[in-house]
């Protein structure tokens, strides 16, 4: 492990990893690195890393194989109360070195864990340690609150942070609840907090579902429009891909999760029918549970999507199992993937050879830089040529009376021919089923 000096004024990350025999060394690293890039994305500067072996993650031996008594001895706290919870433990000789060595006390000044923390458990290394300390979720969760900026987002982060923190919630009220036995109805502070908590998450959760009924009604209004959704891991650059492909001002920043609402464009230049593009938020390693329900309804711009863009980060060495992770977060929402493009993006990053390698290994990838208007170009006559596999011809006539058909036909469907005849015109049309069904409905009404 090895520390670096730092500022005082700064806050100094000691990051601990557990390694159990089912995870290699590679993926340990991988995760610290991750974590790293996270705790800085918080404003937090990384002094060192330390990494235990241990035999179970359910027993969650943090720091080595010692027991919950010496623990215990040295916070003054029990934990017997949490029966169902596994013990944390510490080697008390490693423990004491931790707490004894010169300088680090010094220079890290909160630990991170790379891995969620029981509430009992996270209270207990506080103690021992006396530094404050954070897990891998409550890190995440903190950098979400940070970067939501819609109503929506705001929302749904906070319910997800109030349900991480409600078990955390420490009783320091005992002492009054000896005093309330007796009472046949009491509460102490403690219990008063839990409830007020619980009571702003059910209001939360009422807000939430309002203003989903109104999104879900603005998506309504586009399911016969053809839709792209750019999905993948967090900082692949699909911010910096939306941009380009529509010209639109999206926040771009070179950090995790700079994106969590969903932004909808038009793909210019203009196609006919019209694309629309859509952003969602990244996905990582690890993710919070109440961070993925919370996020469901933005992330059903990707389940109604007609095209997913898979946008990966060619650049990073662990692309591949990032694109694992977006793989399976898309079928835990039962996601469509039959109709996908993968686009290996920050190429400009890697050699010749290198993406000469990335080519024989993935033949149906486009290799892009988001950069380069001619790799944009690209992309944008791919999907075009993919919506298009999507579509089928029909023929209708039109009357000339019926000029709201006519602008319906020529925002959500691609001509193919006109015929001018006496009582109207006879179009052959390109559009999707769903909007050749919608434009039926419309030519029995009109009639």
């Amino acid at each position: 492990m090895s520390i670096s000096t730092t500022d005082n004024s700064v806050t100094r990350a000691l990051l601990i990893s557990i390694r159990t025999p089912c995870v290699t060394q590679e993926d340990v690293d991988e995760s610290l690195s991750e974590l790293g890039r996270l705790v800085n994305t918080l404003g937090f500067t990384v002094v060192g890393t330390k990494t235990q072996r241990q035999k179970s993650t359910k027993q969650l031996s943090v720091l080595g194989s010692g027991k919950l008594e010496e623990l215990a001895t040295l916070t003054g706290e029990s934990t017997a109360s949490e029966q169902d919870e596994p013990p944390i433990e510490f080697d008390q000789d490693e423990l004491s070195e931790l707490l004894t060595t010169p300088g680090i006390k010094g220079q890290a000044n909160v630990v991170v864990f790379d891995c969620e923390l029981s509430p009992n458990q996270l209270s207990n290394v506080e103690e021992a340690l006396g530094v404050e300390v954070y897990d891998r979720t409550r890190v995440i969760i903190e950098i979400f609150s940070k970067h939501a900026r819609t109503r929506t987002a705001k929302l749904q982060v906070e319910i997800a942070r109030l349900n991480y923190l409600t078990p955390r919630l420490r009783d320091e009220s005992s002492g009054d609840r000896e005093r309330q036995k007796g009472r046949s109805i009491s509460e102490t502070v403690f219990e008063i907090s839990r409830r007020r908590v619980r009571t702003q998450i059910a209001e939360l959760r009422r807000e939430l579902t309002k203003l989903q009924r109104e999104m879900q009604g603005r998506s309504s209004g586009r399911i016969e429009q053809l839709t792209v959704a750019l999905v993948g891991y967090t900082n692949a650059g699909k911010s910096s891909l939306m941009r380009a492909l529509t010209g639109s001002e999206v926040l771009v920043e070179d950090k995790l999760f700079a994106t969590l609402d969903t932004t909808v464009r038009t793909l210019l230049p203009p196609t006919q029918p019209r694309i629309l593009i859509s952003d969602t938020v990244g996905f990582i390693q690890k993710l919070p549970h109440d961070l993925v329900a919370s996020f469901h309804s933005t992330l059903e711009e990707a389940k109604n999507a007609d095209l997913l863009l898979y946008v990966v980060d060619a650049s990073d060495e662990n692309f591949a199992s990032q694109l694992a992770v977006v793989n399976h977060v898309l079928h835990e929402l039962n996601t469509d993937l039959s109709n996908k493009l993968l686009l290996l993006n920050k190429v400009d990053c890697l050699s010749d050879d290198q993406q000469l390698e990335l080519l024989e290994k993935y033949p149906d990838a486009l290799l892009i830089s988001s950069r380069d208007k001619a790799d944009v170009a690209l992309v944008h006559r791919e999907i075009q040529n993919a919506l298009e596999k999507t579509m089928c011809n029909a023929c209708f006539q039109i009357p000339y009376t019926a000029s709201g058909i006519m602008g319906e036909i020529h925002s959500k469907m691609q001509v193919i021919d006109e015929e001018y005849l006496q009582d109207g015109i006879r179009m052959t049309l390109k559009a999707s089923p769903i909007a050749f069904e919608r434009l039926h409905k419309m030519m029995q009404i009109s009639y």
